[in-house]
């Protein structure tokens, strides 16, 4: 297992030249966030702005406090909007089924109010958390051909999705996410038992798998496998995994051709570099509590770091 560095991951990053233009240094869509969980759409976004992307595009419910947190961010992203990549799932609640609603629906249109979704004993088709419509949304998204980071809510739809996709569950959406694909959790919970069963997931779904915790483990299909274990402890905290989210989305979009594990491999280690600026960890110092939103505006310090 080869253990990531920043000089891996600046190979992922460039300033802008005299050419470029906001689009060619890519195009990253969220649909993120619910009623429940707002903040989760705007620690994806400031995560996706800070690390460098040019165009943010946010599709979901959460848009006044977006605009108000971010006025760059471009509402919407119909069937016509071109995205380089995709945010999904993050800041909301997964459906009670993973059948349903067929493939080849349409791209998504501007954004659908998450609330009002049928009870979850409404009857065996019905969606727990999430209206037909906003599911039918995620399953057009995980139907097309831009790379997806899915997240939270959404990983309950991975096993049908065919667009190239990095899952990103912290250990306990994990777990559920191998008893849905009727897998055996490993109770070890050891380093060797968690890159196993990362491994088998990645295999099965064809897709990059992004594990997080303490030391962050990142899986190919192929079997590669990296581990990230830059980041201090202050870095659990909540919506923590919501800025790292957006901001492995706009490397995703700006990284076109690149291997996607190496890719999430890299946004985990910015997000951990800049979790250690903004908690002054710096040195193995102890440092002091941090927030989400404190990391994503750390991270253009530690992706300046990479560039010097």
């Amino acid at each position: 297992m080869r253990e990531w560095t920043g000089a891996d991951a600046a190979r992922f990053l460039r300033a802008p030249g005299a050419d470029d233009d906001k689009r060619s240094r890519g195009v990253v869509a969220l649909r993120t966030g619910s009623a429940r969980y707002p903040g989760a759409a705007v620690l994806g976004v400031e995560g996706a702005w800070r690390i460098g992307c040019g165009f943010v595009r946010y599709a979901g419910p959460a848009i006044d406090i977006v605009l108000a947190r971010r006025p760059e961010t471009v509402i919407g992203a119909d069937a016509g909007a071109h995205v380089d990549a995709w945010v999904i799932g993050s800041g909301t609640d997964g459906g009670s089924r993973v059948g349903g609603a067929g493939r080849g629906v349409p791209a998504v249109t501007d954004a659908v109010p998450l609330p009002g979704a049928p009870r979850a004993d409404a009857g065996p088709s019905a969606v727990s958390a999430r209206g037909y419509d906003e599911e039918r949304a995620l399953r057009g998204i995980l139907a097309g051909e831009a790379p997806v980071v899915v997240d939270a809510g959404a990983l309950d739809l991975v096993r049908e999705g065919t667009a190239p996709m990095v899952i990103t569950p912290h250990a306990g959406e994990f777990a559920r996410l191998r008893e849905r694909l009727e897998l055996q959790n490993d109770a070890r919970g050891d380093a060797a038992g968690r890159a196993a069963q990362a491994a088998e997931v990645a295999s099965l779904l064809s897709c990059t798998v992004l594990l997080k915790g303490a030391r962050t483990l990142v899986c190919a299909p192929d079997g590669e496998a990296i581990v990230i274990a830059n980041a201090p402890g202050w870095l659990a905290t909540a919506g923590s995994g919501d800025v790292l989210g957006g901001a492995l989305g706009a490397l995703l979009a700006a990284n076109p051709d690149a291997a996607p594990a190496e890719v999430a491999a890299s946004a985990a280690w910015l997000h951990g570099r800049a979790a250690t600026i903004a908690a002054g960890a710096e040195g193995g110092a102890v440092g002091h509590p941090i927030v989400a939103l404190e990391v994503a505006e750390a991270l253009p310090f530690a992706v300046a770091e990479l560039l010097a």
